[in-house]
């Protein structure tokens, strides 16, 4: 069956054919054409879906007939936004903590321990049943694809516990088995390292698709570059694909380390040196920013247009987790973007979309070229300025997967 959903006022596709650049949108987009070829942009438009899939886009009175059809009554229609960073599986609370920050208190990621002990002692139902209420809150803004971590066990069980919710829930999913030394290890540094790289990773490795570490001199309880990359190579050993969290709380080696070994993406990005912005301008690495962690730490934002000038791929994402930034929401991160890190809308808009699909390394997402998924998310609104106009405003009306309808909005 196909399927045509017509009647869309401005289609945002990320599409060569439509007068996308491939690289997506450039820093200097000072008017609307401008904007309109750097997300390829069709108004008046229609969307043909075929077994999930995109079959053709373009203006709506060229479309083909298909078996049905849907009006949209001229709304805006965007890919559905790529997280490509989440902690999702966890039990507890911290919103004292928050508290706390909000008064004044520094950020360290030590709280981390709190949500590792709650973690343990959940059942896995409980456990199961909040991800998936995480994932039905990000669907109903506009989340299609999402990854999420470990690294909220910190034991074999917990963790490889942790990464079998996960995949039922996504098929990117990451073993972060290397978050934080938990306390048990505290003066064994080293046997906590021979635990992750050995039993745990072996327990894990089945359930994920990617490795990930925490590596961060400045907090006492990450991993300094030397442990950060043997968890890495480990993990690469054991097939799976390397990620980074890195230069969150000071400038270090994360990004560095994350070229070095090919990872798709390191993420915060917060403190950069002169060197780390060549190093993602020349490399493959994604850097992924998670504007939200800095709105709840009150922390300073990463410097996007340093990163953008030197053409280094960037992607959004929530991070959202129950301590540095529990906010699902993407466009919450696209307006955050927009106003504190000076993201141009359409920039904000396509590192949400397709630079997330790049941190994830997929090609089936992120885009509306045809071949790929019919993850669409339907605004309630004219055009996708929206986003960043109207910060806080659930404008999502419905979300598309796989050519499949859900209806969340009004």
């Amino acid at each position: 069956m196909s399927l045509l959903l017509t009647n869309i006022g401005e289609l945002v596709t990320h599409d060569p054919a439509h007068g996308a650049p491939p690289d997506g949108p450039g820093t200097a987009l000072s008017t609307s054409s401008d904007t309109d070829a750097a997300l390829g942009i069709v108004r008046g438009a229609a969307v043909v879906v075929e077994d999930g899939r995109v079959a053709w886009t373009g203006p709506a009175a060229q479309a083909p007939a298909a078996d049905d059809a849907v009006d949209l009554a001229g709304r805006a229609v965007l890919p559905g936004f790529v997280d490509s960073h989440a902690h999702l599986v966890f039990a507890g609370d911290r919103s004292a903590e928050f508290a706390a920050r909000m008064t004044g208190e520094p950020y360290t990621g030590g709280g981390i321990a709190t949500t590792v002990a709650a973690t343990r002692a959940a059942a896995e139902d409980d456990l199961r049943t909040r991800a998936r209420a995480l994932v039905t809150e990000m669907l109903a803004q506009g989340t299609t694809t999402v990854e999420v971590k470990s690294g909220y066990g910190l034991d074999v069980a917990t963790e490889a516990r942790t990464l079998r919710v996960a995949r039922e829930l996504t098929p990117e999913t990451t073993f972060l088995g290397a978050h934080t030394v938990p306390p048990e290890y505290l003066t064994d540094r080293s046997g906590y390292l021979d635990l992750v790289t050995g039993p745990m990773l072996a327990a894990c490795a089945p359930h994920a698709r990617w490795v990930d570490v925490f590596c961060e001199p400045a907090a006492p309880t990450a991993f300094d570059e030397d442990e950060a990359r043997a968890v890495l190579r480990a993990g690469q050993r054991a097939g799976l694909s390397a990620r980074v969290h890195g230069n969150q709380l000071a400038a270090g080696p994360g990004v560095r380390l994350a070229v070095e070994v090919g990872a798709a993406s390191v993420d915060h990005c917060t403190h950069l040196t002169g060197a780390d912005v060549d190093a993602l301008g020349g490399a493959d690495t994604v850097a992924t920013l998670l504007p939200a962690v800095e709105f709840s730490t009150r922390s300073p934002y990463p410097d996007a247009r340093r990163l953008l000038a030197a053409g280094a791929t960037v992607a959004l994402a929530t991070d959202c987790n129950p301590g540095s930034g529990f906010s699902s929401s993407m466009p919450f991160v696209v307006a955050l973007a927009v106003r504190e890190m000076r993201m141009s809308p359409a920039e904000a808009l396509w590192s949400a979309t397709a630079g997330g699909a790049r941190a994830l390394r997929r090609d089936d997402v992120g885009h509306l070229r045809v071949g790929a998924r019919a993850d669409l998310a339907v605004l309630d609104a004219p055009t996708h300025l929206y986003l960043s106009y109207r910060p806080g405003v659930p404008l999502v009306r419905e979300v598309w997967q796989a050519g499949t309808r859900s209806i969340v909005g009004r």
